[in-house]
């Protein structure tokens, strides 16, 4: 014994607390598992200046100086043409369903105006829902396309003289002319509360009932697993359904944000959404021993929900591994269905996909939860 410490004692209650620690998994697997992630995501994952962002070309000729535009564009790193279309509309439904994020258009007459000295233009249309997707990728295209032309007609002192007085770059910024950040935060800022408060408050929803010891009596009447699980999760839509209003009004009334789309279009995704995220908050009540346990998970999910949604960092700029992750959350269909749809007016069939994604998961964490609260019967 050392100043009245028994080394004994000491171990012992170490060898007790470590024993403790090896039992709650969840909890070592948090104290693991979260800080790893963060620095994985963190590390690899996020990219605040996207590259190899989707593009549509629209053009009918395949001249030398539009294909010399289109390889430039592409050497910077930052337009990727996966579609190359011939009319305007088609690359107008691109852009509205988010396929792509830049609609480059170059007149069939380009090459013949060029060489007449007519000062050609091309168009170039940006998605600007997300003001730091577009602002790196638009500001070198005066350059690139000058040095372009510089390079194909091919008499360097004449042709920079040339250039000054016949090019012209003309850049649309679509949804968002003015890039203000708040158009892209605040809608996506409703996806991240509701996710947030719906899986927190319904994860809880069983561990509540076991650790305050009235789980036996909820299991004593006369109701089916399918019963108590809606009578669980019913009051939480309530709370959603405030919570929905509340940001709808503010996102108008203090921050002036547009709302060009149809409410009911919006109101049914949100609807199927908010049904989404209590199946899994249920899920995980139905994973979890204690309330400690369940606001864990919770927070696992909310993280990379967080981070590889598209709210906080462009989505596109991600590598390939990380919007595969994304594509496997909620969170981030939502944000598709609810920018398009205010900032853009999209219609059904421009978000249909991300709308059945988002009622895949609905059916899919409600069959587990169910599945899962009738092995807790047993």
């Amino acid at each position: 014994m050392i100043w009245g410490l028994s080394l004994t004692r000491l171990m012992a209650i170490l060898e007790k607390e470590v024993i403790q620690m090896r039992r709650d998994r969840i909890t070592l697997a948090m104290m693991l598992g979260v800080p790893l992630m963060q620095l994985i995501l963190f590390g690899f994952a996020i990219n605040n200046d996207p590259k190899q962002l989707p593009a549509a070309l629209v053009t009918t000729s395949q001249d030398h100086f539009t294909r010399a535009m289109v390889s430039a564009l592409e050497i910077t790193g930052y337009y990727r043409f996966d579609h190359i279309v011939s009319s305007a509309r088609e690359a107008e439904i691109l852009m509205e369903n988010g396929t792509v994020s830049f609609v480059v258009t170059i007149p069939s007459d380009f090459a013949t105006r060029m060489l007449r000295g007519d000062r050609p233009q091309i168009l170039i249309e940006a998605d600007a829902t997300d003001p730091s997707v577009a602002s790196g990728a638009v500001s070198t295209l005066s350059t690139v396309a000058a040095q372009a032309l510089i390079r194909e007609l091919g008499v360097e002192s004449q042709a920079r003289q040339a250039q000054r007085s016949q090019l012209e770059v003309v850049v649309h910024r679509r949804y968002n002319p003015e890039g203000i950040t708040q158009y892209n935060i605040v809608p996506g800022l409703l996806g991240v509360i509701l996710q947030m408060t719906m899986v927190m408050m319904t994860s809880m929803a069983l561990t509540r009932e076991v650790e305050r010891g009235t789980m036996e009596n909820l299991l004593a009447m006369p109701a089916t697993p399918l019963e108590i699980m809606l009578g669980k999760i019913l009051p939480y839509l309530g709370v959603g359904a405030f919570q929905v209003g509340l940001v709808l009004v503010a996102a108008r009334v203090l921050f002036d944000i547009p709302f060009v789309g149809g409410l009911g279009l919006l109101m049914f995704g949100v609807f199927i959404f908010v049904l989404s995220l209590v199946f899994l908050g249920y899920t995980i009540s139905t994973l979890s021993r204690t309330q400690m346990q369940a606001m864990q998970l919770a927070f696992f999910v909310f993280l990379p929900s967080l981070l590889l949604s598209g709210f906080m960092f462009p989505f596109r700029g991600m590598p390939v591994w990380a919007q595969m992750l994304g594509e496997l959350l909620p969170l981030t269909h939502f944000l598709r269905v609810i920018r398009a749809v205010m900032l853009k007016g999209a219609d059904y069939n421009a978000v249909s996909t991300p709308l059945m994604a988002l009622i895949l998961f609905a059916v899919l964490y409600a069959a587990i939860a169910l599945l899962r609260f009738r092995n807790t019967l047993d």
